[in-house]
């Protein structure tokens, strides 16, 4: 064996000006929508079919076959994807995963500048939410980033419950009854136990009620069970409702209890002058999540996780091993965080600010918050539309198609997201609020046009009209 067995076979320059063009061709792609989206054809099917290749193939036909996969795909960047909290990509935060991942540092311990940068951008997000933070991490996202907070809080609550386990002591976490599932699911990594998640009601604007979780940890106290952290959702996945944090935060404080901040999708609107309102109170917090992959405009996987003392995570994560040692004074990263191959998602981020600033970020998302608006007043404007919700907090407005004459509406709004995806010049996903199944687009994406989201009303009404006259 010469070593060379893992040589492409053009030079590496072929394969990575072959990789730019297709780059390029996929940005100048996203600048308007695509009108459809082609399915997965046959030579796609015949890839996929493939076992193991136990040889080579030409490497340039092999980046030109995971084009076509990537072109096949449903692509988040396109600025009339409107399902679920998308991620855009923005084109410098692209370059920065290739630089990254080809240097490919290992943030688990100090790494000279890779951590530096790390550090400095921790702070760049502290400062642009406006929150107090002495540590934080760059994550894979909320569910790692919720796992990370909660294990503090629950460190905090129960000292020494990292090593001696949970002993028997009941506990429960107090949350929104529309919080994210990843708060469930911390609790039952955490040995909280999803019986010990309280998803308490919401009042009219979907929001948690203070005096409902006061009483929740007051009653559980009294009965023996220990109260980890109550979270605030700051945007609702399923209506962008942001729960009240300064009042969170006037229950928590006088209790000694963790207030933790879920924001994953929609803490970076703190940052706009037009929604900051809502955030108030967000420096009271003792930790919270954002995702930079959904209102960051980050690719994934981008997450941040920020505390206010870093030794609330150091006193959870913190350890000393043979193959670890302590080498320095710098601290190593897997001392306040879960993973330990940790790639330098923060360098995209890094490179967005740099690049961009952090205005031009609050003027997105507030065009975003903007495109909400315009959506939810043409929706009340017209007679065959309904709003689930009232006026959007943040830039999710769920919405159904409601003719006269059709009996069941949640087949026809079913069927019509159906054809709606069928269609392709719209990409959205069903939900359901209350119970009803609906539309529930979500802007997020610095590409999206006022146009774009017009469109996803015109779709809608031309859809909707065509299955009401089938099914007449």
């Amino acid at each position: 064996m010469d070593g060379q067995s893992l040589q492409l076979d053009v030079s590496r320059e072929e394969a990575l000006a072959k990789a730019t063009e297709l780059i390029a061709a996929a940005w100048r792609s996203f600048d308007h929508f695509r009108p459809g989206q082609p399915p997965v054809g046959a030579r796609m099917q015949a890839l996929t079919a493939l076992g193991l290749p136990e040889g080579p193939a030409p490497v340039l036909d092999v980046i030109d076959d995971a084009a076509l996969a990537l072109d096949e795909s449903i692509a988040q960047p396109r600025p009339r994807y409107f399902a679920f909290i998308g991620s855009s990509a923005l084109e410098i935060a692209v370059i920065g995963d290739a630089l990254a991942s080809c240097f490919d540092p290992n943030l688990a311990v100090y790494a000279a500048a890779a951590s530096e940068l790390e550090r400095q951008a921790v702070d760049w997000v502290a400062s642009f939410l406006g929150f107090p933070a002495e540590a934080g991490s760059f994550t894979s996202g909320g569910t790692i980033s919720n796992v990370t907070a909660l294990a503090a809080a629950r460190e905090r609550a129960i000292p020494g419950s990292r090593r001696h386990g949970m002993t028997g002591t009941k506990t429960a976490i107090y949350c929104s009854s529309e919080s994210h599932y990843s708060v469930t699911r911390a609790a039952e990594l955490l040995g909280v136990g999803s019986d010990g998640v309280r998803a308490l009601p919401i009042d009219a604007d979907r929001r948690l009620v203070p005096v409902e979780v006061a009483a929740a940890i007051d009653a559980d106290r009294a009965a023996g069970i220990v109260p980890i952290a109550v979270v605030a959702t700051a945007g609702t996945t399923l209506t962008g409702a942001v729960d009240p944090i300064d009042a969170l935060a006037d229950v928590c404080e006088p209790r000694g209890v963790w207030l933790h901040v879920d924001g994953a999708y929609g803490l970076p609107a703190a940052s706009a002058p037009s929604a900051s309102a809502l955030f108030a109170g967000l420096e009271r917090a003792d930790s919270l999540t954002v995702d930079a992959h959904k209102w960051l405009f980050m690719p994934k996987a981008c997450g941040v996780m920020l505390v206010r003392r870093r030794a609330d995570l150091e006193a959870a994560l913190a350890h000393e091993e043979d193959y670890l040692p302590h080498e320095r004074d710098e601290p190593h990263a897997v001392d306040i965080t879960l993973e330990y191959s940790r790639p330098f998602r923060a360098l995209k981020l890094w490179l967005g600010f740099r690049a961009h600033g952090a205005a031009a970020f609050r003027e997105a998302i507030e065009r975003n918050l903007v495109q909400a608006q315009l959506l939810y007043a043409a929706v009340v404007a017209e007679d065959e539309l309904e709003a689930l919700c009232g006026p959007p907090p943040l830039s999710i407005v769920p919405f159904r198609h409601a003719p006269a004459g059709v009996a069941d509406l949640d087949d026809h709004n079913g069927r019509l997201i159906q054809r709606l995806q069928e269609g392709g010049q719209v990409w959205v996903a069903p939900a359901r609020v209350d119970g009803v199944v609906c539309l529930r687009p979500c802007f997020v994406n610095f590409r999206t046009t006022d146009e774009d989201v017009l469109a996803l009303l015109d779709e809608t009404r031309r859809i909707g009209r065509e299955l009401a006259l089938e099914s007449a």
